[in-house]
């Protein structure tokens, strides 16, 4: 079982800016990171922001990722729609096939991309559950 990660909370402006004054006022990294409780790295990567933004700088965290950053192409989506809507009875694999086959057998979508392309278009139909067969002996 691998070790539990230990989460650590993002600094707060007041944190950054006793980072910087400790550090300016003695010149020791190592003496302001461990007064505002935070690691040596965390030290540099807030000095370089000091040091290309100033105290402003300080002021904002770090800048958080994109919301949604494996969005697939926007003509990929369209092309999923136009497919199920010319062959309604083609399933979320067989509309992925038919997309490689077109894109020279790249794969550019993968199955539950498809449904979940189809599901936000309200395209997607659930297939019915499969009943299982009692069989005798």
């Amino acid at each position: 079982m691998p070790a539990a990660r230990a989460y650590f909370r993002p600094t707060t402006a007041s944190q950054r800016r006793l980072l910087i004054g400790i550090w300016q006022e003695t010149g020791d990294p190592l003496r302001a990171a461990q007064a505002a409780h935070v690691c040596l790295r965390t030290f540099y990567y807030w000095k370089r922001r000091f040091e290309e933004g100033g105290l402003a700088a300080l002021e904002h965290g770090a800048p958080r990722g994109p919301k949604q950053p494996y969005r697939i192409d926007p003509l990929i989506e369209a092309e999923v729609c136009a497919l199920r809507l010319a062959q309604p009875t083609w399933g979320k694999l067989r509309i992925a096939q038919e997309i490689a086959k077109a894109h020279d057998w790249q794969s550019v979508v993968a199955p539950n991309t498809v449904r979940r392309i189809l599901q936000d278009a309200a395209l997607w139909v659930a297939p019915a559950e499969a009943t299982k067969k009692r069989g005798s002996g």
